[in-house]
């Protein structure tokens, strides 16, 4: 991990937060101002369903946004999704756009609004700091405690052959995130422990990443947000309806992704993507599924850091022992917590056959942008021993 000290870093996130239950159902007065005359609200069918979206339709409508609705975003979207979601955008003349759902709404509204705003080919905005924009004004709302999208500068897309591929740039951080934890108090208990876990992975992997932009700010971000998870995770899942705990998971979820924007994410996630990308599994999921063999793979290196955050999940884990026995419990808890909000964490339970897991570990070396901040220098061998202890 760089030193704490001698080092120079940067710190992008969101200019502006609106954090509080109900304030969904004033985005017209909070952000119509912004979105200008003809919005395109991009969301899921599920969402639409169950009619989360309407008060904040409603006040945008209220406000003199003539606002229209694109929901087809699919787990994991597609591109063909993203550029259905652009031609719509480009079709009605957008002059804003609202990301409302989970993270793969949220990653889809970021491209299309940089898409849509300046003309730019996708292609020529891969990877980071690729995109030119301008883009669209932006606006997000998130529904499920997890992904921290609303805050990063990121944006996951699956193209061709289940492969995600991402767009990397401040400029598709949203202009305004409103952060209602009421929109999340219906979500299922499973959902909610594996977007919980997610976020907690967030934290760790941004205070344990080798980037050198790895900085005091995203670690003191990561320690309170894993403060605010370990404490209310439980609840949440077991007492979906308690709004002070969906609160907390809602701001802890969104101190992650601060975190992990700045300081980013590493084997965990890139390990985790062939798990999504080519057997369908949701993020958290994925994230979980990978977590326990990859910090166990990484422990050698960062053990000092994982025992530095093991107290902020588990008050009671006993610090009088070695750093290296505070780390193996904490991994050890965490595969615990999981199991205990009713995640299945072998990855042959989720449809995944061991023959399968080679390609899962070529695939993961793709992710050079994610595995360069890995506490320790994973190889295809160590991506092929980790998914088969993981199996």
């Amino acid at each position: 991990m760089p030193d704490k000290f001698a080092m120079s870093y940067q710190f992008h996130t969101t200019p502006l937060l609106h954090i509080g239950n109900g304030q969904s159902a004033s985005l017209g007065k909070l952000a119509g101002a912004k979105l200008g005359p003809r919005v395109l609200l991009i969301t899921d069918p599920g969402l639409m369903r169950l009619r989360l979206a309407e008060p904040a339709l409603a006040s945008l409508r209220a406000s003199g946004c003539d606002t229209r609705v694109f929901d087809s975003v699919e787990a994991d979207p597609s591109l063909q999704t993203l550029l259905e979601a652009v031609a719509m955008a480009r079709e009605i003349q957008a002059t804003g756009i609202v990301g409302f759902g989970g993270g793969s709404s949220m990653d889809v509204a970021k491209v299309t609004a940089l898409l849509a705003g300046s003309g730019e080919q996708l292609d020529e905005a891969w990877g980071v700091n690729m995109a030119k924009g301008p883009r669209l004004p932006l606006v997000l709302v998130p529904t499920t405690a997890g992904t921290g999208s609303e805050v990063t500068p990121v944006s996951i897309i699956t193209v061709e052959g289940d492969e995600k591929r991402g767009v990397s740039s401040p400029l598709i951080l949203p202009d305004l995130a409103v952060l209602d934890a009421g929109l999340t108090t219906g979500l299922p208990q499973h959902v909610t422990a594996a977007t919980g876990i997610d976020a907690m992975i967030h934290a760790i992997e941004a205070y344990t990443s080798k980037s050198a932009n790895n900085n005091p700010l995203s670690r003191a971000l990561a320690v309170e947000a894993l403060q605010l998870l370990g404490r209310n995770i439980e609840t949440a899942c077991f007492d979906g309806g308690n709004i002070a705990a969906r609160e907390a998971m809602l701001t802890g979820a969104m101190l992650a992704g601060m975190a992990f924007a700045n300081s980013p994410v590493a084997a965990v996630h890139a390990l985790a993507y062939p798990v999504g990308g080519m057997f369908h599994i949701p993020h958290g999921l994925s994230n979980a599924l990978v977590l326990g063999e990859v910090m166990r793979f990484n422990a050698p290196a960062c053990y000092t850091q994982y025992a530095e955050l093991a107290p902020y999940v588990f008050a009671d884990i006993d610090r009088s022992q070695s750093a290296q026995s505070i780390c193996a419990d904490f991994i050890e808890r965490l595969g615990a917590l999981s199991e205990k909000l009713g995640l299945q964490l072998q990855l042959r339970n989720h449809g995944i056959g061991e023959d399968a897991l080679p390609a899962m570990a070529a695939a993961a070396m793709k992710q050079t942008r994610l595995l360069v901040n890995n506490p320790r220098e994973v190889s295809e061998a160590d991506a092929l021993a980790i998914y088969r202890a993981a199996w």
